[in-house]
């Protein structure tokens, strides 16, 4: 840009380049419409958010209990007879079948103890067959008074004698045979091994507890419940232990340590013969398949129960739920996408939905993700929820 300067008279009239630099921004500022003026910006987009309409349906109603563990049968296996023990013949904690040999015992003693009886046994043997020739000699010679009565009366006796010290000797054979073979210690039913507490070189006897055999496929969970609450479905659990029962058996769950539900139902198989004086309950045992021994012996868990059902229930992903401070409330978007908060009342848990009990209506649609962007009566932008599977009863 040239700039007109004037000159003082006599001079020389000329063009300069030289121009202030705030007239050069101020100029620049107008050309872009105004030194100064800022460009009017629009109002934010709504939030998106995630909703679900509020659902009515039948669900069922659970009750649970804590449970525990126990294998079908508890083995104790302590031997018959004292000595030491030579070998283990099983690996701790594995799998066993009825007849498997667990542990030898010395049989030295118990070898020796046999032919002592059996030695005993011959020698009652010939003073028997010594009776009987004295009898079959003497009964003729009684018989015409070559000899007194009293003698074959005395044969007699001690042959009856003779026959007593056998059936003795050979009943001393027979226990000593036993004390032999029971120097094998075998399972006397299937199932898991447990630790050995009687190990090699030890001296054990009849008291001495070697390990525990479980039997665990079926494995049992026993609970208890309290005297109320089984007397008001004692008629039910009657007939269903009585086999009388017309619709579906009760099934019951096992819910693990890890709060996974195993994959197994069980039934109802016992109820104890009384309530107990010190806690006012009652033991319930239910019994479940575990061919792969998942479940084992005092493993802690929950049984739950199917209880009743709760007619036209309305419900909502847990999701949808907010807590604060034991208060429940929801974010209800409108027709016209406004959205605004509104305390509910809440029931039980249905697998990832919770049931409503006040506050609520069929079709309503909740925020269910997006809600910590929300303000009370706020325009959103709402789009559908996509909840993941329900596993039932869970």
């Amino acid at each position: 840009m040239r700039t007109a300067v004037a000159l003082q008279p006599g001079s020389t009239r000329r063009w300069t380049k030289s121009v202030h630099p705030l007239l050069m921004l101020c100029v620049t500022v107008l050309g872009l419409g105004g030194c100064g003026e800022k460009k009017a910006e629009g109002p934010p987009p709504p939030p998106d958010v995630e909703v679900v309409s509020v659902v009515q349906q039948d669900v069922p109603i659970y009750s649970e209990w804590v449970a525990q563990l126990n294998g079908d049968t508890n083995a104790q296996i302590m031997p018959k007879v004292q000595g030491y023990v030579l070998k283990q013949n099983y690996q701790e904690g594995y799998f066993v079948q009825k007849g498997q040999l667990l542990f030898d015992i010395d049989p030295r003693p118990f070898e020796a103890a046999l032919n002592q009886a059996k030695a005993q046994f011959a020698m009652a043997q010939a003073d028997l067959s010594k009776t009987e020739t004295d009898v079959v000699r003497d009964t003729p010679l009684a018989a015409q008074n070559a000899i007194p009565q009293k003698q074959l009366d005395n044969d007699i006796a001690a042959q009856a004698g003779a026959k007593a010290k056998v059936e003795a000797a050979n009943a001393m054979v027979e226990q000593a045979q036993l004390n032999l073979e029971w120097t094998k210690v075998y399972s006397p039913i299937d199932g898991i091994a447990g630790v050995a507490t009687a190990q090699v070189g030890d001296l054990v006897g009849a008291t001495t507890k070697m390990t525990t055999i479980s039997k665990v496929d079926p494995i049992r969970a026993y609970f208890s419940l309290s005297e109320n609450a089984y007397l008001q479905a004692a008629d039910k659990i009657a007939s269903v232990l009585r086999g009388t029962r017309k619709d579906k058996p009760v099934v019951v769950e096992y819910i693990q340590a890890n709060e996974q539900a195993y994959p197994s139902k069980g039934r109802i198989i016992l109820v104890n013969r009384e309530v107990s004086s010190q806690t006012g309950t009652i033991q319930f045992a239910a019994e479940f398949a575990n061919s792969e021994a998942t479940l084992r012996p005092g493993g802690f868990g929950r049984v739950r129960i199917k209880t009743s059902e709760n007619k036209g229930a309305l419900l909502v992903p847990q999701s949808a739920v907010i807590e604060v401070q034991s208060a429940y409330q929801v974010v209800v978007v409108s027709a016209d996408n406004k959205a605004s908060f509104r305390p509910v009342k809440v029931g039980d848990r249905v697998g990832n939905n919770w049931v409503i009990t006040d506050g609520l209506s069929v079709g309503e649609k909740v925020v269910t993700q997006g809600f910590m962007k929300v303000r009370d009566g706020m325009t959103v932008n709402a789009k559908p929820f996509v909840q993941t599977a329900v596993i039932e009863g869970k």
